[in-house]
C-alpha cells in the first residue's frame, strides 16, 4: 500500500470512528442537506455539525456544493474506496479458509 493510500485509509477510518460523523453520513446518504438540516436531524448544534462535516470533507467522505449563500453536503464515495480496498483484502484469505473447512467436513461425513 502506498503512503498516500495509507494516509487516505487512516483519515477515512478516523472519520467514521465517530458516531456523530456516521450519523451525519446517514443523513446525507439520501441526498444533499444543508448544515441546519443535518444538525436538526442528528441533534447537534450547527457549529459542532460544521466541525464534523469538515472532518468528513478532509477524509473525502462528504462533499459540499454551494447554492446561493447556502452550502449543501452529500456523501462522497471517493474516501470509501481506500476503506473498501483495505477490507476487500481480507476476504480472499477468509473465503479460501471457509471453503477448505467446508470441503474437509464434506469428506468426513458419510450419508
Amino acid at each position: 500500500m502506498s503512503l498516500n493510500a495509507a494516509q487516505d485509509l487512516d483519515r477515512a477510518l478516523r472519520a467514521v470512528a465517530d458516531a456523530n460523523r456516521r450519523a451525519i453520513l446517514a443523513v446525507v446518504r439520501s441526498g444533499p442537506r444543508s448544515v441546519g438540516q443535518i444538525a436538526e436531524k442528528v441533534g447537534l448544534s450547527q457549529q459542532v455539525t460544521s466541525h464534523h462535516l469538515s472532518v468528513l470533507r478532509a477524509a473525502r467522505l462528504a462533499s459540499c456544493a454551494r447554492v446561493g449563500k447556502r452550502h449543501f453536503f452529500s456523501v462522497e464515495t471517493d474516501g470509501l474506496v481506500a476503506v473498501q480496498a483495505y477490507l476487500d483484502g481480507f476476504w480472499p484469505t477468509k473465503l479460501a479458509a471457509l471453503k477448505a473447512a467446508v470441503e474437509s467436513r464434506k469428506g468426513g461425513f458419510h450419508g
